[in-house]
């Protein structure tokens, strides 16, 4: 993705089946379990730049000893930072000891049963240590700790804080992981209470209560009262003080959930490559978690899946498929290589067939894979070209002919932008790319590449289509392997400010060619009535809006609002459409930035708002 935007975050939980000893004597390391965490947080490290943190939960502590460690940083090498420390606990006790687990459980504070990681993408607010994750209910009462980590965005948090208030709580932040903390942590509490009134009146002692309750305590009831009302897409997993995990997903498996469990392990990641490649295990035996269902793990029983929600049709990310997660998930490279494929036949026309003239790459890196699938199905469209054309033009000439593929950008390292200075860090913005000199002929030759979609438009404008200009191109076709992207996102992708988005600036651009910029005052008064009702009554009003324009008009100005204004060659843009996107990734169809067809109800409020927000010229969230 050429313009650069901050999504979904990475979940990774991992849960030792047999006791410690059995891994330290298998595996011969006491570090085994912190190895295994390491390497997974490692492999989905594309997650989350912003931060990452990792708890340690203990079983069969003695009193005295804390039972939950947790490290968190929001430096720019945070994984490693974390681990370091972690690592560190370890030389705290003598080298002999370390191959005894008993020692280490009570010497070694990062030596346990359960691991919860997080790698952070923050999409707005602060980025600090202390709001990341993973996020921590504290008590005396091992059944009441709570240790929470997720891949999640609630677009109703003003409404649930509402009643968490309701409820008698205080929250000290207005944000949905505090929110999701103090939510399951008061249902948590009410649950534990009711079992200890309960084996209190039959006479048991205390600590035989507290025995009790961590054997009969149901995660699933107290899950099934908490997620009540959430509006979103997550996935959400949890640690409580004795040792008990669960995970559980939204009800149209927006947020990607899975899972592998043996005797010795059960984990969960955000992404099935980071469980097969850390763990050597088979990817199809790597499951996924069902949408509106839980995984709990209970302490000494087998796994669980329960369902605690009502599901609902799947609306899985599709920029998942398109972008954020990594391509060596098999599935997700395959459908980036349709995607690639599905636009040959657009490319081929847009290029008017002249495979001679024309020079094809890339953006690096991730647009890669569905490059591959459009140069396959321009080799096709070329081959039967050739057959038709055999007998009319010099066979030699159409032997000896090849589609022109060259690695015409390449990204540096990465700059960071500390100057203050508007237009010196717009310069700065403009030098992340740079071009393989001599590798097309200047005013000759037709430059077509391919970026896994367009977003802002801003990088492409100042950054890659104006060092491209320096090869002198005759003309510029940039492909976008996503469709037009025209709502904003609420369910955890930094999409959130409608005027930022390339497309819909187009749209703005045509209504004031044409003056019809009052058309902007009937979608903001239709969109205020909107923002009035309940969720559940409100349509996207903004659907209403783009109905006013063409695919076709929409891409043509998009194309001219990111040729640079010294430019003497044409610029034009390629987008996916959204049948094709539908054809390449048939399981995951939560397409609302596309198509404002929002999974929940409350996406509809915030593509309204966000309409609002814009025409207000209020540079808020639109949730």
């Amino acid at each position: 993705m050429s313009d650069q935007i901050k999504h979904e975050c990475g979940v990774a939980l991992l849960k030792l089946n047999k006791p410690l000893q059995y891994y330290i004597d298998k595996y011969q390391t006491a570090t085994y379990a912190l190895d295994k965490m390491y390497l997974m947080m490692e492999k989905m490290r594309n997650r989350g730049q912003d931060g990452s943190g990792i708890a340690v939960v203990k079983q069969n502590i003695h009193f005295g000893h804390d039972f939950i460690y947790r490290e968190r940083s929001a430096a720019s090498n945070s994984v490693q930072q974390i681990f370091q420390r972690a690592y560190s606990q370890f030389e705290k006790v003598d080298v002999q000891d370390r191959k005894n687990a008993n020692v280490l459980l009570q010497d070694c504070d990062s030596f346990g049963s359960v691991y919860l990681g997080h790698l952070r993408y923050g999409t707005h607010g602060e980025n600090s240590e202390k709001v990341c994750h993973p996020f921590y209910r504290k008590s005396s009462w091992l059944t009441r700790n709570l240790v929470l980590a997720g891949n999640f965005n609630l677009t109703n948090v003003k409404s649930l804080m509402s009643k968490l208030v309701e409820l008698g709580q205080h929250p000290r932040q207005n944000t949905d992981t505090v929110l999701v903390l103090e939510k399951i942590g008061h249902f948590l509490d009410d649950e534990v209470q009711k079992l200890f009134d309960q084996y209190k009146g039959e006479g048991l002692e205390n600590q035989e209560i507290s025995d009790r309750i961590q054997k009969e305590l149901q995660i699933e009831k107290i899950l099934k009262r908490a997620v009540q009302g959430f509006d979103g897409g997550y996935h959400i997993a949890g640690v409580l003080g004795h040792g008990d995990a669960f995970v559980f997903r939204d009800p149209n498996g927006i947020r990607p959930s899975h899972y592998y469990s043996d005797d010795e392990v059960t984990i969960v990641a955000s992404e099935r490559p980071a469980i097969a490649t850390t763990f050597n295990i088979d990817y199809n035996q790597i499951n996924e978690i069902p949408p509106a269902h839980a995984l709990i793990l209970k302490n000494n029983q087998p796994h669980r899946l329960v369902e605690i929600q009502e599901p609902k049709p799947r609306l899985s990310c599709s920029f998942e498929r398109i972008y954020f997660a990594r391509g060596t998930d098999g599935d997700i490279y395959k459908e980036r290589k349709m995607l690639g494929k599905l636009l040959a036949p657009i490319v081929f026309q847009k290029i008017n067939s002249d495979f001679k003239n024309t020079v094809f790459s890339f953006i690096p890196n991730t647009s890669e894979i569905a490059y591959m699938g459009l140069i396959k199905g321009l080799e096709q469209i070329y081959r039967e070209n050739i057959i038709s054309s055999i007998g009319e033009t010099d066979t030699k000439e159409l032997v000896e002919s090849r589609i022109r593929e060259e690695k015409l950008i390449v990204k540096d390292a990465k700059l960071r932008t500390f100057i203050t200075n508007d237009d010196s860090r717009n310069d700065l913005v403009s030098h992340v790319y740079d071009i393989t000199y001599n590798s097309i002929i200047p005013n000759e030759d037709t430059i077509c590449i391919l970026d896994d979609s367009i977003v802002r438009g801003t990088t492409l404008k100042r950054s890659i289509i104006n060092i491209l200009s320096r090869l002198k191109p005759k003309k510029i076709v940039v492909v976008s392997s996503a469709p037009q992207i025209r709502y904003p996102d609420c369910y955890g992708i930094d999409m959130s400010r409608l005027g930022d988005l390339l497309v819909f600036r187009a749209a703005r651009e045509i209504l004031e060619r044409t003056n019809q910029l009052d058309f902007l005052q009937t979608i903001y008064d239709k969109c205020v009535l909107e923002v009035a009702k309940d969720d559940n009554d409100q349509k996207n009003i903004l659907q209403e809006f783009y109905a006013k324009f063409s695919d076709e008009e929409l891409t043509t100005v998009s194309g001219e609002l990111v040729t640079p204004e010294e430019a003497n060659y044409e610029v034009e843009l390629i987008f996916q459409t959204l049948e094709n996107l539908a054809i390449a990734c048939p399981n995951d169809r939560g397409d609302w930035y596309f198509s404002g067809n929002y999974a929940t109800p409350g996406g509809n409020r915030v593509s309204n708002q966000s309409f609002i927000n814009y025409f207000e010229n209020n540079n808020r969230r639109a949730y």
